[in-house]
């Protein structure tokens, strides 16, 4: 959750460059299931209310992209 300084902003942009550069390195899909919000209640929507649970949806994404990737390697 966004806070009154720059923190937020750094690590949501290294997380997804190490998100990024994981999934390069190793040649494995990775799915970004990280939820960055500005309030509580951005958080808590898209953790299951009005927004539909993101993280829930990140997990079956990963799931799809393991059986996907186990097919055609």
């Amino acid at each position: 959750i966004r806070g009154s300084t720059p923190h937020f902003d750094y690590v949501s942009a290294e997380v997804s460059k190490g998100v990024a550069m994981a999934g390069m390195e190793s040649g494995v899909p990775i799915i970004f299931g990280v939820i960055t919000t500005d309030t509580i209640e951005q958080a808590i929507e898209r953790a299951g209310t009005k927004a539909g649970n993101k993280g829930w949806s990140a997990a079956i994404a990963a799931v799809e992209m393991a059986n996907l990737f186990e097919i055609i390697d």
